[in-house]
């Protein structure tokens, strides 16, 4: 279809209310499409091609007149679909999508209460991580590429002993260091900042002397 229009979404979505028993009729007051069916609360469907800000605001502003809300849009490519289906579910909107080409639609939520799913898991990971994190080295909003994390605090104090100390046995540098798991750490070595010198020696690489002077020493 060439330069589809938010107008080219109404009939694909009237025509699904239809058969279903509604009445539908587009642009009462301020809301795009109204669909009723005696006894049931009215469905309100909010158009538009794309998934907006604007659109998410006009689906809230219509949970003032009914419970039953969706929002339509064109069906997207990429993967954002599942993410935009997410939000609606938390916010109680319903969310529909149509291809233009054929007029194929497909609900992808119904509005209904939303209760987030807790994850035990991931919160003691999280408080886990708060506790281990010594002082509060990041800027909030920092990427993620840069974080100083508890796991990256205990690598540069292994890196911090090995460039004082020279290749050190894992032991001394759990001891020395402070770390329990000093060996295990330099054996992963996911900072490519630790080198085997031989068994259970471990020593400090180019790239760690790099990372003492990017992160700072360890204090």
């Amino acid at each position: 279809m060439t330069n589809p229009r938010e107008t080219d979404l109404y009939p694909p979505i009237k025509a699904l209310l239809m058969a279903q028993g509604y009445e539908v009729k587009s642009e009462i007051g301020a809301v795009d499409v109204v669909a009723i069916r005696e006894g049931e609360e009215p469905v309100l469907v909010e158009l538009k091609r794309g998934f907006t800000l604007t659109l998410v605001q006009q689906g809230i502003a219509r949970q003032a007149i009914s419970d039953v809300v969706y929002l339509a849009i064109e069906k997207p490519k990429g993967k954002l679909i599942k993410a935009h289906t997410a939000l609606c579910r938390r916010l109680g909107l319903g969310l529909i999508t149509v291809r233009l080409r054929d007029s194929f639609v497909e609900v992808l939520a119904d509005p209904a209460p939303f209760t987030p799913r807790k994850s035990p898991k991931r919160k003691a990971r999280l408080l886990r991580e708060f506790a281990r994190r010594e002082g509060d080295p990041n800027a909030g909003g920092a990427t993620r590429a840069g974080i100083i994390t508890s796991y990256r605090q205990d690598a540069l104090k292994c890196a911090g002993f090995l460039q004082a100390n020279g290749p050190s046995k894992g032991a001394d540098v759990a001891k020395g260091a402070e770390v329990p798991t000093a060996t295990r750490i330099m054996a992963a070595d996911h900072y490519g900042w630790f080198e085997r010198v031989e068994r259970g020696v471990y020593g400090l690489t180019s790239r760690g002397v790099e990372g003492l002077k990017a992160y700072g020493k360890p204090t």
